[in-house]
């Protein structure tokens, strides 16, 4: 492999790093888990980085190699009989306020995600990306549904998570 692949494949992890672990954490159990899996997909980017064709934009190809990756593992782990998902160290604490607001924000996170958690494969997917704070066209890109199904997908697991959390 020539050396300038060598480099893109280093600034795409690098640029990607922190996407990638938060789909592993939604997807994995546990740390180490979570760490395989990072593993894996990093390791598929690597395998796969020579036949990119650059048709699509690289965070779209990124997406779908971490979410294939990560939904295979889901699938995995449903038939060993392991426990669905959790998402664990999800953190967006502002030092600077109250630390009882800390506590309370960090209540709900956990809540909305222990929702998510029971979504199924293609709805958690949605939400994910949703949460990355990517545009339904770039949703669309990456699932390979049409825009207007996303919307409509979200809209009807954003009811979902609502009534979960409000239950």
């Amino acid at each position: 492999m020539d050396e300038d692949l060598k480099l893109l494949f280093l600034k795409i992890i690098e640029n990607n790093r922190q996407k990638i672990l938060r789909i592993c954490q939604a997807y994995a159990r546990n740390k180490e888990d979570q760490k395989d899996l990072y593993q894996e997909v990093v390791l598929n980017i690597w395998k796969s980085l020579p036949s990119f064709r650059q048709e699509a934009m690289i965070n779209t190809w990124i997406y779908r190699i971490s979410l294939n990756i990560c939904m295979r593992f889901s699938i995995k782990s449903k038939k060993e009989n392991r426990a669905n998902f959790a998402i664990e160290g999800i953190s967006i604490l502002d030092e600077s306020r109250d630390l009882q607001i800390n506590i309370e924000t960090n209540e709900k996170i956990n809540q909305l995600y222990a929702c998510i958690a029971k979504l199924d494969d293609a709805e958690k997917s949605l939400v994910l990306l949703f949460l990355e704070d990517l545009s339904h066209r770039a949703i669309s890109d990456i699932t390979g549904i049409t825009e207007n199904h996303v919307a409509v997908k979200l809209s009807r697991i954003k009811k979902k998570l609502f009534n979960c959390i409000n239950n």
